[in-house]
C-alpha cells in the first residue's frame, strides 16, 4: 500500500511491485530467526530457494528436508549470487551483509539488507494474504507501524468492517458455528460471510454481540421464536433458509458452537441440497473443548487420558431414546463432557457411579463458559449435582468428568507415564 500525499512526509522513496519468483533462484544468505521468518512466504511463491549459511535453525532445517529448499552449510562467498533473481542478506555479520548487497548491485539483483533495510536495494514490507489478494504495507523503515497497519487492515477485512469483494453474494445458505459465546472466537470466515448476508436464523446460544454488527438493511430471524411449536421447529428453520435463498439471499444459519456437534446442522444441510440451494459449512469452536479450555482445564493430557468423550444430556439415561451406552462410558478412563446435561445432572451421575465410574472423581461444571458471566464450580461425581443444586448453576453449562476437571494451573501433578501419547 503506497503512502498517501498526506504521509509523503514519512520519506519512505521505495516503489512497490509484486514480483514473480515462482521456478526463480532466489539467495537467502544465513539462516537464523530472519530467514526463519522469511522463507515460508519465498516457498509459497513458489521461489527456488536456497540457503547459503554456516548453521541454521531446526525449522530452517525441517524446510530443507521437506524439499521446499536447499540449505549449503558454509560461509557466503563472491560468486553465490550467479543466476539468482532476488536475495537477502541476513546474517549477524555486518561486513558479510554488505558483500552480499555489493555483489547484488553489481549484478542487477535486488536485494534486501535485514540489517539495516535503508543499505539494501529492497525492502520487505509487512505482508499478508487474504481472499487471493496480497496485502503489502511499507512505513520508511518503521517496521512496528509498516506491521500494525497491516494487521489493521486484515482485521478490517476479515471482519466484514472493510470488503474485499464488490461482487454480491451469490443466493445460497451458509452454515456458520458461531464459537462458544464470546464474540471473537467466531471464525475469521464466519464473521467474513456472516459481515455479506442478506438474512441471518440464530439460534439463542449465537453470540448476540454478532448481530449488533451487522448493518441495518440486514434482517434477522430469532430462530428460538419461530412459530410451529417445538416439534416443528426445525422444520420450519429449514423452511426459513431455503425460502429465504431462493428469494434471492445469500442466507446465514448463525448457530453457538460448531453446527455439526448437536447443532442439527447436517439436517439443514440435507433440506437446502434436497432444494437445490447451494451450502457452505463453516465449523465453528465447539463448546465441548473451549469453555473447558477456557477455564483451565484440558480435555486430555499425556500420560493421565487418551480418549475424551462428547455426549449431549437432552435425554435421560433410561429415557428411551436414548443412544447413549453408559455403563460402556462408565468404564472409559478418559474425560467425559456432557452437553446439555445441567437440568439431569443427577441421573447422569447416579448411571456414571452405577456402571463403576468412582464416586470420587473430579467433576468442573462450567456455566456461560467464555463470557463475562462464566462461573465454574468444582465438585466430584458424587456431590456435583448437590453443588449443582446448591450453587443456582443453570444452562448453558458445560459438565467434564475425569481426571483432567481435576486439574488447576500451577498445582503439583505425577509425572506423566512414559507410554502416554505424544
Amino acid at each position: 500500500m503506497p503512502n498517501t500525499p498526506d504521509d509523503q512526509h514519512a520519506g519512505d522513496p521505495n516503489y512497490l511491485v509484486g514480483i514473480d519468483l515462482a521456478g526463480r533462484r532466489v539467495i537467502v544468505v544465513g539462516g537464523g530467526s530472519v530467514a526463519q521468518r522469511r522463507l515460508p512466504l519465498l516457498i509459497a511463491a513458489g521461489a527456488d530457494v536456497h540457503v547459503i549459511s554456516r548453521a541454521v535453525t531446526p525449522a530452517v532445517e525441517g524446510m530443507a528436508a521437506a524439499g521446499q529448499i536447499t540449505v549449503d552449510q558454509r560461509d557466503y562467498a563472491d560468486g553465490d549470487l550467479d543466476g539468482a533473481w532476488y536475495a537477502i542478506a541476513c546474517t549477524d555479520e555486518p561486513e558479510t551483509n554488505a558483500a552480499i548487497v555489493g555483489e547484488a548491485t553489481a549484478r542487477r539483483i535486488f536485494c534486501v539488507r535485514a540489517d539495516i533495510a535503508r543499505l539494501g536495494t529492497a525492502v520487505t514490507p509487512a505482508t499478508a494474504r487474504y481472499d487471493g489478494m496480497t496485502l503489502g504495507v511499507l512505513a520508511g523503515g518503521r517496521h512496528r507501524r509498516s506491521a500494525a497497519v497491516r494487521t489493521a487492515v486484515l482485521e478490517a477485512l476479515q471482519s466484514g468492517v472493510v470488503t474485499g469483494d464488490s461482487d454480491p453474494v451469490a443466493p445460497g445458505v451458509a452454515l456458520v458455528g458461531g464459537g462458544p459465546g464470546d464474540p471473537d472466537l467466531i471464525t475469521v470466515r464466519g464473521r467474513r460471510l456472516l459481515a455479506r448476508a442478506d438474512l441471518v436464523v440464530a439460534d439463542r446460544l449465537a453470540p448476540p454481540e454478532l448481530l449488533a454488527e451487522l448493518g441495518p438493511d440486514v434482517e434477522v430471524v430469532d430462530a428460538a421464536k419461530i412459530p410451529y411449536g417445538r416439534a416443528m421447529a426445525q422444520e420450519a428453520i429449514n423452511a426459513t433458509l431455503v425460502e429465504g435463498a431462493k428469494a434471492g439471499k445469500f442466507v446465514v444459519r448463525l448457530k453457538g458452537g460448531d453446527p455439526y456437534v448437536f447443532g442439527r446442522g447436517y439436517e439443514e444441510l440435507e433440506a437446502c441440497v434436497a432444494a437445490g440451494v447451494p451450502v457452505t459449512v463453516v465449523p465453528g469452536v465447539t463448546s465441548a473443548i473451549s469453555v473447558p479450555a477456557l477455564a483451565g482445564i484440558p480435555v486430555t493430557h499425556r500420560g493421565v487420558t487418551h480418549e475424551f468423550v462428547v455426549v449431549s444430556g437432552h435425554v435421560a439415561p433410561d429415557h428411551p431414546d436414548s443412544l447413549v451406552d453408559w455403563p460402556a462410558l462408565a468404564r472409559l478412563r478418559g474425560t467425559i463432557v456432557l452437553l446439555m446435561a445441567v437440568e439431569r445432572i443427577e441421573q447422569f451421575a447416579a448411571a456414571l457411579i452405577s456402571g463403576g465410574r468412582p464416586a470420587g472423581t473430579p467433576v468442573t461444571v462450567v456455566q456461560e463458559g467464555s463470557l463475562r458471566t462464566e462461573r465454574v464450580l468444582r465438585a466430584e461425581l458424587a456431590t456435583v449435582a448437590e453443588r449443582v443444586r446448591a450453587e443456582g448453576i443453570r444452562p448453558p453449562a458445560i459438565v467434564v468428568i475425569g481426571p483432567t476437571a481435576g486439574f488447576t494451573a500451577g498445582a503439583a501433578r505425577p509425572e506423566p507415564s512414559t507410554s502416554g501419547a505424544r
